[in-house]
């Protein structure tokens, strides 16, 4: 089972086991937000793109200029030392601390210099790859609320295993939010059955999802799933 809960109060605020997570100072939180695409002040729009292991933020701002659109507004932390947590994402939460929740802050933290440029959380549209797309997508399970959607490629809920309970035990749902989880059935990282877990747990968060497992592709990111995510930032800007 696993140990921390995160959950949201009415003014937005996050919390984990109790404690605020706007107050989490770990080994993220003094590391760089980069940015591409439209300025935040003129964006209509954010993404918020979370790298995987040994990449970069400056990295994958490359994947977000494949799916970016005019208006919208792209957004990368930077993990310490390139790696948000240092165990596999099925290992017990515990041996992934601080940088599980340091991570979760740095997601937060992106979030939130897109709300205060005036952009609402419904137009946040959160993409991940490997590590991040497993740090992302228990970002919105854990702290659910209408999010732009939530495009996990190659990742899956981090845990030795999944608890449904445990994450039902949160105030909030995701309200419809678009989700798009994309990987290969023999990913040497991700397991599929992990994969499909987690679009369980999203679905009884009434998430929106799609689920396309790709026979033989490895680990990696395909054309397939870049139109897919192209899709999502393109129903951002035309609410």
């Amino acid at each position: 089972m696993q140990e921390s809960v995160v959950s949201s109060d009415a003014h937005g605020a996050s919390s984990m086991s109790g404690v605020d997570i706007d107050a989490v100072d770990g080994p993220h939180q003094s590391q760089p937000l980069e940015a591409a695409g439209t300025p935040l002040e003129t964006a209509e729009a954010a993404v918020v793109l979370v790298h995987g292991r040994g990449a970069t933020a400056r990295g994958i701002l490359g994947l977000g200029n494949e799916i970016h659109r005019e208006g919208v507004a792209l957004l990368a932390p930077q993990a310490n030392r390139h790696t948000w947590y240092p165990n596999s994402f099925l290992a017990p939460v515990e041996t992934n601390e601080p940088g599980r929740t340091s991570g979760l802050r740095a997601i937060a933290d992106a979030i939130e210099t897109a709300t205060e440029a005036g952009i609402p959380t419904d137009r946040v549209l959160l993409v991940g790859f490997s590590q991040g797309g497993c740090l992302a997508s228990e970002f919105v399970s854990r702290i659910p609320r209408r999010y732009g959607g939530l495009a996990a490629l190659s990742g899956g809920l981090i845990g030795e295993s999944i608890d449904k309970a445990d994450y039902l035990d949160v105030d909030g749902r995701l309200e419809d939010t678009p989700v798009f989880l994309g990987c290969s059935d023999v990913d040497p990282h991700i397991p599929e059955e992990r994969v499909h877990e987690t679009a369980t747990i999203l679905e009884s968060l009434d998430a929106d999802v799609t689920t396309r497992i790709y026979e033989g592709m490895g680990h990696g990111i395909n054309r397939d799933e870049l139109e897919a995510v192209s899709e999502l930032v393109t129903a951002l800007i035309a609410k």
